[in-house]
């Protein structure tokens, strides 16, 4: 039989997890709790082979508990099962060691196939907490590689400068062209960007992962009138 350990503080929840592994004779329930400190003394004391745990603890974060477990019970799985479902706990949580996660309206045969994908070395997770996932590493389609922009070498090379903060006489300066011929380039990439204005030049720039090698451009600093009347130009 594998050993569960429970740390879940609401007593409905407990009392359903604990009923649903009653009825599979795979499993032993060793402890169901209500604290991450009641959880804690369990670990130390029985070593379970599976950790379910909440996440909103009243004394901690379920997270400790799985850091806990990590840490000094080898062999011991964790998994998350919670209503939070937001990037930022799942990733906490897999920081720590949990190796499963499960929101709570999970249906009874979904929590169980859950632990036996746990104990067999699987990773279960909620459909929807996989696609959160997958999104995140999911190339955005908004962001451009620099000759999907439409921009030329010579443009994306002012745009960056502009980003910077030169005016179009410094522009032309280190580039070796005029202050005409620089207005006039920024006037393409102007109409190629669909903006009307350098603070929107570089904010679609920088939506479009164009000034990813230029770090440190505050957006609010550049001047947002459009070039024709940027008399600093």
């Amino acid at each position: 039989m594998t050993s569960v350990l429970i740390v879940e503080d609401d007593a409905a929840f407990r009392q359903r997890y604990v009923d649903i592994l009653a009825g599979d004779a795979a499993y032993r329930v060793c402890g169901a709790v209500g604290t991450a400190a009641e959880g804690i003394a369990v670990l130390q004391r029985d070593a379970p082979e599976v950790l379910l745990v909440d996440l909103g603890l009243p004394d901690q974060s379920g997270i400790e508990v799985i850091r806990f477990a990590a840490r000094n019970v080898p062999g011991c799985e964790s998994m998350v099962v919670t209503v939070f479902g937001d990037e930022m706990h799942v990733l906490a949580s897999i920081e720590a060691g949990a190796t499963g996660y499960l929101l709570k309206d999970a249906s009874a045969e979904q929590f169980l196939a859950g632990i036996r994908e746990l104990v067999a070395g699987g990773s279960p997770i909620s459909p929807v907490i996989a696609r959160g996932l997958l999104r995140r590493f999911k190339p955005d389609p908004a962001v451009a590689a620099p000759e999907e922009s439409g921009l030329s070498e010579r443009e994306l090379e002012i745009l960056k400068l502009v980003a910077k903060g030169f005016n179009f006489g410094e522009i032309g300066k280190l580039v070796g062209i005029s202050p005409h011929t620089v207005t006039s380039h920024v006037k393409k990439i102007y109409r190629k960007l669909a903006v009307h204005s350098r603070g929107e030049a570089v904010y679609e720039a920088q939506k479009m992962g164009l000034l990813d090698s230029w770090p440190g451009v505050h957006v609010s600093k550049l001047a947002s009138t459009p070039v024709n009347g940027d008399k600093k130009n």
